[in-house]
C-alpha cells in the first residue's frame, strides 16, 4: 500500500477555474482595457468588479494580482496581462498563500476594526512582491463606517499597494468609493460561448453529454459559469455514462419543455380535462406543480417576445422542433390571450406558493386558465 495520499476529488468549477485571462470567456471588453492598460503601464490603483453571481469578478481580481506581480520563468519579468504561471508569485496566488496578496470575505468581517487593520498594514512595503494587493470579496456588505474608514487610504494609497473590490450589489456601494475606483461590470455568459465551454470541459473530463443536456443546463445555468459548472458536476454523476436531457431534467426538477408546450397548448384551446390530465401525469412524473407553472409563465413570456421579434426564436438552448412551435404558436395567439395569461399565471404563483397543497392550487389555476382562454376580449362598448 502506497504511503503518497490520492490527490482529493475538485469540483469542476475549482479545477477549471481561469488563471490568464485567456481562459476568461465571455469578457472581452473588460480583457482588451486591462491588457490596454498593462501595455501602457496606466494600472488604477483601484478596481471594483460587478456582475451576477459566478463570472468571474473574483477570478478576475485574482488574475490581475498575478499579473501585477509575475516575474516570469527567468525571474526578470515586468506586469503582464498573461501571467507564466510557473514563478513563484504565480504559484503563490494560485495556491491563496501569497503573503502579499490579502484576500477578505467583507460578508463576515464588516467592522471598521476589519478595515483598521488594512489601513495600518498598507504603509509596509511588501515582503516579497512587487505589489500588495487587497482582494475585498462582497465588499457592499462593508458597514457605512468601514467604507468611510477606507475612503483616504483608497484615494492616496502607496505605490506599492493595489486594491481589487468584488461585489454583487453595486448600488449598495457608496459612489463615494466607486469614484475612486476604476469599474468594470462583467456580463452574464452568452448561450452560445457557455456551450461551447462546457463542451470543452466535458471532452477534457472524457464525460458524455447530449447536446440538449448541455442546452438545459445552460439555460437553468442564466448565464452564471460556475452555476453551469456545478450542474454539470452533478449532471455527470447523475447520469453515470451519458447524461442525456431526460436525467438533467430529473435532476433539475423541470417538467418536460415538449410537455410544458402541450398542456399550454391544451389551456389555450379551452380543454380543462385534458390540461388537468397532463398536469396530474406530469405531477406522476415528479415534476413540482410550482415548477409547471413557472414553465408555462416562461414559455407564455418566450411566445410573447417571439410575437414582436421572431428572430428571438433562433436560441441555441431551445431544440429545433420547439422552436418551430412556438413560431406557430406566436403566429396564431393574439397578444391579448397572451398578455393575460402572463397575469393570471403571475397570480397563480403567488397562490401557490401560499396554498397548502401546491397541486390543488395549481389545479385550481389551470381551471381557472382554461376557462377564461375562451372569453371573448373586453372591448369599449360604444354605444347602439
Amino acid at each position: 500500500m502506497s504511503d503518497t495520499p490520492e490527490k482529493p476529488y475538485q469540483v469542476l468549477a475549482r479545477k477549471y477555474r481561469p488563471q490568464t485571462f485567456a481562459d476568461l470567456i465571455g469578457q472581452e471588453a473588460m480583457v482588451r482595457t486591462l491588457k490596454n492598460a498593462f501595455a501602457a503601464d496606466r494600472i488604477a490603483h483601484a478596481f471594483v468588479m460587478t456582475g451576477v453571481r459566478g463570472v468571474g469578478k473574483t477570478t478576475t481580481a485574482r488574475i490581475i494580482a498575478k499579473g501585477l506581480n509575475c516575474i516570469g520563468p527567468d525571474g526578470t519579468g515586468g506586469p503582464t496581462t498573461e501571467p507564466c504561471g510557473v514563478c513563484e508569485p504565480c504559484i503563490a496566488i494560485a495556491e491563496g498563500r501569497h503573503v502579499d496578496v490579502m484576500e477578505m470575505d467583507a460578508a463576515s468581517r464588516t467592522g471598521v476594526g476589519d478595515i483598521r487593520e488594512i489601513i495600518d498594514s498598507v504603509h509596509y512595503r511588501a515582503a516579497s512582491a512587487r505589489y500588495k494587493v487587497y482582494i475585498i470579496d462582497e465588499v457592499h456588505m462593508l458597514s457605512t463606517n468601514a467604507f468611510n474608514a477606507l475612503l483616504k487610504t483608497l484615494e492616496e494609497p502607496p505605490a506599492h499597494v493595489k486594491f481589487m473590490f468584488a461585489t454583487t450589489e453595486i448600488r449598495k456601494v457608496p459612489v463615494t468609493v466607486l469614484s475612486r475606483c476604476q469599474r468594470f461590470d462583467l456580463k452574464r455568459i452568452e448561450p452560445e460561448v457557455m456551450i461551447a465551454h462546457l463542451e470543452r470541459i466535458a471532452a477534457a473530463e472524457s464525460a458524455k453529454l447530449a447536446p440538449d443536456a448541455l442546452a438545459l443546463i445552460t439555460r437553468a445555468a442564466e448565464g452564471s459559469v460556475r452555476d453551469a459548472m456545478s450542474l454539470m458536476d452533478q449532471a455527470i454523476a447523475h447520469g453515470a455514462g451519458e447524461t442525456t436531457a431526460d436525467q438533467v431534467r430529473a435532476m433539475l426538477g423541470l417538467a418536460d419543455r415538449g410537455r410544458v408546450l402541450d398542456l399550454f397548448d391544451m389551456i389555450l384551446r379551452g380543454d380543462a380535462a385534458a390540461a388537468l390530465a397532463e398536469l396530474s401525469g406530469q405531477y406522476a412524473d415528479g415534476a413540482d406543480p410550482m415548477a409547471v407553472l413557472r414553465d408555462l409563465a416562461e414559455v407564455t413570456h418566450w411566445i410573447s417576445v417571439i410575437k414582436i421579434t421572431p428572430e428571438a426564436a433562433d436560441d441555441p438552448t431551445v431544440p429545433p422542433d420547439e422552436r418551430a412551435r412556438g413560431l406557430e404558436m406566436a403566429g396564431r395567439l393574439s397578444m391579448r390571450s397572451l398578455g393575460r395569461m402572463w397575469q393570471m399565471l403571475l397570480k397563480a404563483l403567488e397562490e401557490v406558493a401560499l396554498a397548502p397543497n401546491a397541486m390543488m392550487a395549481a389545479e385550481m389555476a389551470v381551471i381557472r386558465l382554461t376557462h377564461v382562454a375562451d372569453l371573448p376580449t373586453p372591448r369599449r362598448w360604444s354605444g347602439s
